[in-house]
C-alpha cells in the first residue's frame, strides 16, 4: 500500500474507530453506529492495513488500544472536530450568517434610517462584521466595481450603471443652510433670496445628480449660483457654512449638524425631494442578506 493510499483515510473510518475505541466492544460500537458488526470489523481491519499498524489489542475480545491506537484516537477526534467546524463555517458563510460587509454611504445617509438598519442587522447577525466607509456616490460606484465595497448607499440617478443592482432605501429632501449670523438666517428665506450669495457646493463629478438637482432648483429660482468654494463631502460643505464662508443647499436630514452655528430651512415642492438607493454588484451571501433585511 502506497503512502498516498494511507493518507486517504475517510472521516467515516475515523468515526468507526472512535466508536470501537470508546466502547471496546464491536457489537456495542456497531449498534451505536447503526450498522451490523461484520462490516465494522472489516472496516477496522482495513483501517489498520491502511495505517500499517495495529490499533487494537485483541484477545477473545477487544482488550484495549495499542500505542498507535491511542495516538490515532486523539488525532481522529481532533480531525472530526475540525471537519465539523469547517462544515459549520461553510454553511454559515453560504447562509450569510458570517463574513464581512464593506458598506459605503453618502454622508447624509447617517442621518436617515441607515443607523437603525445597521443596529438591527448587527443584533440579528453578530458574527457578520460591518465595515463602514463614508464616500461620495461616484467613489462608491467605483468601489463596487473594483470590489473594494460590497454595498453602497448612494444617490441616483447613476450614469452607465446597468451592472449595479439597486433597491429603494430612504427618502430625503433639500434645505437651505445659512450661517447663524447671516442676515436672513432666521427669516425662512426663499432660494431666490440667496441669488447674490456665495455658495459652498461639491464637485460635480463626485455627486453628479445631486449637484444637478441644486443647479436646476437655482435655475428655477431665476439665477445661477456663484460657487465660492467646493468641498469634498457634505460634512465639509456644512463645516464651511458654519464658519461663514457661504450658504449651501444640503439634505434636510442633516439639519442637526452644527445646529449651534447653522440655520436650516426646508425647500418646498416635490422637486426638492430625492431618494437614496442601496446598490450592489455581486453581493456576498452576507451582503445579500443585508439587502434583503434592509428592504
Amino acid at each position: 500500500m502506497t503512502e498516498e493510499d494511507r493518507s486517504r483515510i475517510s472521516l467515516r473510518a475515523m468515526e468507526q474507530f472512535i466508536a470501537v475505541a470508546e466502547e471496546l466492544h464491536f457489537h456495542r460500537a456497531a449498534r451505536r453506529l447503526a450498522m451490523s458488526q461484520p462490516p465494522l470489523t472489516h472496516a477496522i481491519r482495513k483501517l489498520e492495513d491502511q495505517l500499517g499498524a495495529p490499533l487494537l489489542e485483541r484477545g477473545n475480545r477487544v482488550l484495549g488500544l495499542t500505542a498507535a491506537g491511542r495516538v490515532f484516537l486523539d488525532e481522529a477526534r481532533a480531525t472530526l472536530a475540525q471537519a465539523a467546524r469547517a462544515t459549520t463555517a461553510a454553511r454559515d458563510m453560504a447562509a450569510g450568517r458570517t463574513g464581512l460587509i464593506r458598506l459605503g454611504y453618502v454622508g447624509s445617509a447617517l442621518y436617515g434610517r441607515l443607523p437603525d438598519v445597521i443596529q438591527r442587522f448587527r443584533a440579528r447577525h453578530p458574527a457578520v462584521r460591518l465595515e463602514l466607509r463614508e464616500a461620495t456616490t461616484a467613489a462608491q460606484v467605483a468601489g463596487l466595481r473594483d470590489a473594494t465595497l460590497d454595498l453602497a448607499v448612494l444617490i441616483p440617478p447613476l450614469v452607465d450603471a446597468d451592472d449595479l443592482h439597486r433597491t429603494p432605501f430612504d427618502q430625503d429632501r433639500l434645505c437651505l443652510a445659512l450661517p447663524r449670523l447671516h442676515p436672513l438666517a432666521d427669516t425662512g428665506p426663499t432660494l431666490a433670496a440667496l441669488a447674490g450669495e456665495p455658495f459652498i457646493l461639491w464637485p460635480r463629478e463626485e455627486g453628479r445628480s445631486f449637484h444637478l438637482q441644486v443647479i436646476r432648483l437655482c435655475a428655477d429660482a431665476g439665477f445661477v449660483p456663484r460657487v465660492a468654494q467646493e468641498a469634498h463631502g457634505m460634512h465639509a460643505v456644512l463645516s464651511l457654512v458654519a464658519v461663514g464662508t457661504g450658504v449651501s443647499v444640503v439634505p434636510a436630514s442633516m439639519a442637526g449638524f452644527r445646529a449651534d452655528r447653522i440655520r436650516y430651512h426646508p425647500l418646498p415642492g416635490a422637486d426638492a425631494g430625492f431618494s437614496l438607493k442601496l446598490a450592489s454588484r455581486e453581493p456576498s451571501p452576507a451582503a445579500a442578506l443585508f439587502v434583503q433585511e434592509a428592504g
